[in-house]
């Protein structure tokens, strides 16, 4: 059975930002770095960013990855949504 790709706003292949936030600790960032290198071959020098909530409580990481179809974007969001460490995915 042939995977469908459905219509979408996005034009592929493209640069994509993806962002996740959770409670801080480096267990949350290289959780996240290995989810998103599972349907990513190579994430690039200065393509993640992370911040710290003003009470240090919470972290997000903002990467941007090179997706070449709908389906790897939802793959990967739906992994990262998954996990427990994260909490929220954009």
């Amino acid at each position: 059975m042939a995977v469908e790709e459905r219509d979408t706003l996005i034009e592929f292949p493209c640069d994509f930002d993806i962002k996740a936030m959770g409670l801080s600790g480096t267990t949350f960032e290289t959780t996240v770095l290995s989810i998103v290198n599972e349907y990513v071959d190579d994430i690039k020098e200065g393509a993640i960013k992370t911040k710290q909530s003003s009470g240090g409580k919470f972290t997000s990481m903002t990467i941007t990855v090179y997706v070449e179809s709908q389906t790897q974007l939802d793959a990967i969001y739906q992994a990262l949504s998954g996990n427990d460490l994260v909490n929220y995915v954009l």
